[in-house]
């Protein structure tokens, strides 16, 4: 079996890849800001609540969470389909995470910049929507990048709970041919090709980031 022959197998779960993927920064993304601005914005219980919902995503072995929602949900009548199960398990351990780079560029900004913001009769919640938020995405960009790859990387564990994606077709190439090498480079070599145009993008934002925080400073 050539090299070529391999790719184009492994090719054959891109779809379920990218649909993992997706799927994923669908729920990542949203929670990510969601759960950062709470833990940001909030005191007491809530804060508490929030800083729980975010810990346990964060700290939970990400295996663990696919063979348990997969193959223990159905005895609670809850089924979900593998791909449900992977995007929803991959995107929110990724948002927990996201969600700490939301909190901290949060916490980077000048103070003066809400009480200027007070001091024109803004409330509370437009200073963090109009003053606040985006500021802070920008200075938050580049991790995003850097949770998009991660994330990428991850999908390889979904060929755990049977979904059918490039190292699920890696697997059965390499038992149907025993090549592992050949096979595994090819997979190492797809995951590559789609990772780094991430790693160029995350590049040119951390030098956009760095030249307009320079322009406001010298500003």
């Amino acid at each position: 079996m050539s090299f070529a022959d391999v790719l184009a197998g492994i090719y054959q779960g891109f779809g379920v890849t990218a649909s993992v993927t997706l799927l994923g920064m669908a729920y990542a993304v949203p929670f990510a800001f969601i759960a950062g601005v709470l833990q940001f914005s909030t005191r007491g219980w809530p804060h508490a609540a929030i800083t729980a919902v975010i810990e346990f995503w964060r700290s939970s072995p990400v295996i663990i969470l696919l063979y348990a929602f997969y193959y223990t949900l159905p005895g609670f009548g809850i089924r979900l389909s593998g791909l449900a199960v992977g995007g929803l398990v991959l995107g929110l351990n990724i948002g927990g995470y996201g969600s700490q780079a939301v909190r901290a560029a949060l916490q980077s900004l000048d103070r003066g910049q809400a009480e200027a913001g007070r001091s024109l009769g803004f409330r509370r919640w437009q200073i963090l929507l109009l003053i606040e938020l985006p500021q802070a995405l920008l200075a938050m960009m580049p991790t995003f990048v850097n949770q998009f790859i991660q994330l990428v990387k991850s999908t390889a564990l979904v060929s755990l709970i049977t979904l059918s994606d490039m190292t699920f077709r890696a697997k059965e190439i390499s038992q149907l041919h025993y090549d592992p090498v050949k096979v595994y480079t090819g997979l190492l070599v797809a995951y590559f090709v789609l990772c780094y145009p991430a790693t160029i993008v995350g590049r040119w934002l951390e030098r956009k980031v760095g030249a307009g925080r320079k322009f406001a400073h010298d500003v």
